[in-house]
């Protein structure tokens, strides 16, 4: 009889790097840029929270672990589908490290008072109704992903690098003005995909499994 240990690690047995057909590790590489990219969430808020507003150094370090950060998120995905190292870990934890990234860049940002604390709330809050919404609905619909979705998260990721990068030091304020509109955008996509993904889900099919109960 197989002990939890012994389950635990089994699952870390198989292809960690190379392609094939073969048992694919939890711990594969596609997985572990994931888990680093959720462990540079708090790193990045801390580096925000320690500069205090200043736009100093620990400033521009956060900018640029932000953006390295959130560039990940094409390239484990990319790994995970070429070389065929898809699990059900890399599915659940992919949409978690973006959520805890960006969540740590807003409400850093709203902490700094550089962005209003209203933002952060229709944000945050359209990204937990839909995780919730998504775990109701699991054992009955199948909700496919959108490009809507990737619009809105490549729209955050572009505004936060925007915001916290201190580019209108040397560009001018000018560049103020921009990431507002940035902002804007981003919240705009992040409403509507939203209320997107909720129709889509009260009028998808029900799963075949879910049917024949």
């Amino acid at each position: 009889m197989a002990t939890p240990n012994s389950s635990r690690e089994s699952s870390f047995r198989g292809r960690v790097i190379a392609g094939g057909e073969g048992p694919v590790s939890t711990g594969n590489l596609a997985n572990v840029i994931t888990v680093l990219r959720i462990a540079m969430a708090p790193l990045v808020f801390w580096l925000l929270i320690v500069d205090d507003g200043e736009w100093g150094a620990w400033r521009i370090v956060a900018a640029l672990l932000f953006l390295f950060a959130i560039s990940t998120d094409g390239v484990d995905g990319a790994l995970a589908r070429r070389r065929n190292l898809i699990t059900n870990a890399g599915i659940i934890l992919d949409p978690v490290a973006d959520k805890a990234l960006t969540g740590a860049a807003f409400i850093g940002l709203a902490l700094l008072a550089e962005l209003p604390w209203w933002v952060v709330i229709v944000v945050l809050g359209r990204e937990i109704l839909i995780t919730l919404f998504r775990l109701i609905m699991l054992p009955k619909r199948v909700i496919p992903a959108s490009r809507g979705g990737k619009a809105k998260t490549l729209s955050q990721a572009i505004a936060l690098g925007s915001w916290l990068t201190p580019t209108w030091l040397v560009l001018g304020e000018w560049v103020l003005v921009l990431n507002d509109y940035l902002m804007g955008i981003a919240v705009v996509l992040t409403v509507v995909t939203g209320v997107d993904y909720l129709v889509r889900g009260v009028r998808a099919p029900r799963n075949a499994d879910a049917a024949s109960r």
